[in-house]
């Protein structure tokens, strides 16, 4: 497992360009390509960028399918629902029928949900294992919670140990909205060409450089089989 690359930006829409850049620069000449989103604010300005031109224009969009890392279990016109806010902000305008995988939230409990959504995953994968050799994604998005944790990890979850399942439900979140999720784990997580944290909030200033420094928190065990870049903004790094 390789070290991070840290990059900084000026702000926040110098952040929300750069992220954009890489992630149109993984779905250019694949036949088939596959992005796991991040809910939360983080990756909104990204979100509006990638549906406003030039953005819009360059990304492959019949190709393109769009995962999420981890949801709340509210439906998707709940300004809570993480899928719902991406619909908004640019699925629905953007993305091809058919390319969009919800996490199924009108399942019976959390665990139900899960078990569907890895059942979607696996039929879109086309295998029940996860190789090296053969990414579920080709992009995973973060983002880093003020206590370091990341999609639905959080500090002290049994959900960080699994080694097995791709996604697991949350019956308990560890901050708001205190509501059940689901997450991807973090062997699903990893499966990918390339995992983007996005941080472009002062705020998190403290938490980054804890996670940077490699302290046991949830975002510092976030690891990727492909590359690792954490791209920040300049008031939000420790440096």
């Amino acid at each position: 497992m390789g070290k991070p690359t840290v990059v900084v930006e000026a702000d926040a829409e110098a952040v929300a360009r750069a992220a954009a850049e890489r992630l149109i620069a993984r779905m250019t000449g694949r036949d088939r390509a596959a992005v796991c989103l991040t809910g939360g604010s983080g990756p909104q300005r990204l979100y509006r960028l990638l549906a406003s031109e030039p953005y819009r224009g360059r990304v492959p969009w019949p190709r393109v399918h769009w995962f999420m890392g981890d949801e709340r279990i509210v439906p998707e016109d709940d300004p809570r629902s993480n899928m719902g806010t991406a619909r908004r902000l640019f699925l629905d305008a953007c993305a091809a029928p058919g390319t969009v995988h919800a996490v199924p939230t009108d399942a019976a409990d959390p665990d139900a949900a899960a078990r569907r959504y890895q059942a979607a995953l696996e039929r879109f994968h086309g295998a029940r294992r996860l190789e090296p050799g053969m990414p579920l994604f080709d992009f995973v998005l973060m983002g880093l919670g003020l206590d370091g944790h990341t999609a639905s990890l959080f500090p002290g979850s049994p959900a960080l140990d699994e080694t097995t399942r791709w996604v697991v439900g949350v019956p308990q979140a560890g901050q708001e909205p205190f509501v059940p999720r689901v997450t991807l784990t973090l062997p699903a997580l990893a499966s990918t060409r390339e995992m983007l944290f996005l941080v472009s909030d002062a705020a998190k200033r403290g938490i980054l450089a804890r996670v940077l420094a490699g302290e046991d928190l949830p975002a510092a065990r976030a690891h990727a089989d492909g590359d690792l870049v954490w791209l920040v903004t300049r008031d939000a790094h420790h440096a």
